[in-house]
């Protein structure tokens, strides 16, 4: 599966949105927090920058998008066809990785600040080895900054990925070193566990991954993390929110199910609300679950663009089970 940055740049070239503002230059503050953002406080300063944070949608622009919806699911993808979407998921992501392997990917040196707890759980004596499993580590954009920003600290890194090309691109990249990482392909909806051992990853990441899975298989993917992560590990989480503009640009015979779709490459997206990711991690304890607004703003040519994701934090109980297992 993409990373981040590759999921945000797919949506671009696809459907003509901009490279996030926040992926070009070096952040500092998180996207979600309440400090050191930028505020609209008047329409007329709209076309003053380039972007505004924590923007807030009113009634009339979430009836344009139920609208909008509402066209989208008149002219679903038909039942025959869909399967080819859903069987063949691991290949549209090869052919994603064959054709993409040198473009867009721009690696996540703002990790320490929008997970910070990353950092601030690394053991203090080399001797204890930190690990962490990286589900859809793409072209390694998570993997290499963070061995980079902890090369200090005893971590390894599961890095796991549904297309092999992409596992490839890591193995084969100049920093790949198989005694700090492993990289390996892995469909997190496998009813078989990740050869990792149980109850062994301090951290797991899942950013811009499961929007890409099915719906159904949504449990399976909670349960697979919830056996490899400690008791007391934690989940960082981070995806397409509700009424993105990449879910309100799609057109008629894009969309496979409710809020959920195949791009123009045959890759799959959801859009996810704060109460599905709730319901999703409800076996653990919720530190966080954002949403990240965003008013993208094209002041040349006087368009307004708004973009939602979602931010959240989980932790497996010391003495907790999961309930769906």
């Amino acid at each position: 599966m993409m990373d981040a940055t590759t999921q945000a740049a797919n949506d671009a070239s696809q459907q003509g949105l901009g490279r996030r503002s926040e992926e070009s230059k070096k952040k500092v503050v998180s996207s979600v927090s309440d400090f050191g953002t930028r505020y609209l406080t008047s329409d007329e300063d709209v076309y003053d920058f380039n972007a505004w944070d924590n923007v807030e949608w009113g009634e009339e622009q979430e009836q344009d998008a139920l609208e909008l919806i509402k066209k989208q699911s008149a002219a679903k993808v038909p039942d025959a066809e869909q399967s080819k979407y859903h069987e063949g998921a691991a290949n549209f992501w090869d052919q994603f990785y064959e054709k993409n392997t040198n473009r867009f990917f721009k690696d996540r040196h703002w990790l320490r600040v929008e997970f910070p707890e990353i950092f601030e759980r690394l053991p203090k004596h080399n001797e204890d080895r930190f690990n962490v499993f990286e589900i859809g580590c793409g072209a390694g954009n998570t993997v290499f900054p963070l061995l980079q920003e902890a090369a200090e600290s005893n971590v390894f890194v599961f890095a796991a990925d549904y297309s092999k090309v992409a596992v490839d691109v890591v193995k084969t990249h100049p920093d790949y070193n198989t005694g700090k990482c492993k990289a390996f392909v892995y469909d997190i909806t496998s009813p078989t566990p990740p050869d990792i051992p149980p109850a062994s990853v301090d951290v797991c990441i899942c950013i811009f991954v499961l929007s890409a899975l099915q719906p159904s298989t949504w449990r399976i993917a909670v349960r697979n993390i919830w056996n490899v992560l400690k008791p007391g590990g934690l989940l960082l989480f981070r995806d397409y929110g509700r009424y993105d503009l990449a879910q309100l640009r799609f057109k008629g015979g894009r969309m496979l199910d409710d809020n959920f779709y195949i791009r123009g490459d045959g890759t799959r997206v959801y859009f996810f609300t704060t109460e599905e990711v709730a319901a999703m991690f409800k076996d653990f304890e919720m530190l966080q679950n954002a949403v990240d607004r965003r008013l993208i703003v094209n002041r040349s040519r006087k368009l307004k663009m708004y973009r939602c994701w979602l931010q959240g934090k989980f932790v497996k109980p010391i003495d907790g089970r999961l309930t769906d297992a």
